[in-house]
């Protein structure tokens, strides 16, 4: 029987040796950081521009973390390769081989993955937050103010759950291909697009990109946005659910299919 800490090693090395960790990792931080750097600019530029009502529900918070949406494609190509991979090389019946307690395996293989993307996660949201507001001059905002805190932490948080949920659809599906083809489609365009239908929106706010990124926002109905039906927190806890809903299936998957 394997010990935890032994696979837990085993899972940390298999994920550092492949360069599409360092890569995907990489993409997401860059893509975040470069967009809100961006979006924060060109608003500090063209602030006066924005209508009443942006400017009396400007978020700055919110703003800078605009990148968040194409940064987290990155996180969830990395969700899935780290469980996908297994899969498609084949390594799947050598790992269980050698950790044959599927649960240990896919544990383990989660806690450090995860743990890696929300490391990266949080680093990449208070890079982002200080960058971001440095560019919004005078109409940025600081760490100390009210909420803020909560929202550049629980971006990070964002950020690592959404890799984890990956993981976890992944095991599902038990390929990479097809779990970046329902992901990819599933949150940089079905959820956009829906959440600004009347009567789908209702239901697309309860997905879990919708939910969690309610962390972030600091303003309430931040820009003009619709008002939401449970704060920050409240999202967060939703997306966590999803989450858990994921890994509880890809455990299930993996537990009483043969590979």
């Amino acid at each position: 029987m394997a010990s935890v800490p032994a696979v837990l090693t085993s899972e940390w090395t298999k994920i550092r040796s492949v360069a599409s960790t360092t890569w995907t990792l990489a993409c997401a931080f860059i893509i975040t950081v470069g967009m809100g750097a961006g979006v924060s600019a060109l608003l500090n530029a063209t602030f006066d521009d924005l209508s009443d009502s942006e400017r009396l529900t400007f978020d700055p918070t919110l703003i800078s973390f605009t990148g968040t949406a194409f940064g987290q494609l990155a996180m969830i190509v990395f969700g899935v390769l780290v469980l996908g991979t297994e899969y498609s090389s084949g390594m799947i019946r050598t790992s269980l081989a050698a950790v044959p307690q599927r649960g240990t395996f896919l544990l383990s293989k989660i806690t450090a993955a995860g743990a890696l993307a929300l490391l990266v996660g949080l680093l990449t949201s208070f890079i982002t937050f200080f960058l971001g507001q440095a560019l919004l001059g005078d109409h940025g905002t600081d760490l100390g103010a009210e909420n803020v805190l909560r929202a550049v932490v629980g971006a990070g948080l964002y950020m690592g759950l959404i890799a984890i949920f990956s993981m976890g659809v992944a095991a599902m599906l038990r390929s990479s291909v097809l779990s970046l083809c329902i992901l990819i489609p599933l949150f940089l365009v079905i959820s956009n697009l829906l959440a600004a239908v009347p009567y789908a929106k209702d239901v697309i706010r309860y997905f879990p990109d919708q939910a969690g990124s309610r962390i972030m926002q600091v303003v309430p109905e931040a820009m003009g946005s619709d008002p939401s039906p449970y704060g920050p927190w409240a999202g967060l806890g939703i997306m966590l659910l999803w989450v858990a809903g994921a890994v509880l299936g890809g455990y299930a998957v993996l537990r009483t299919r043969d590979v």
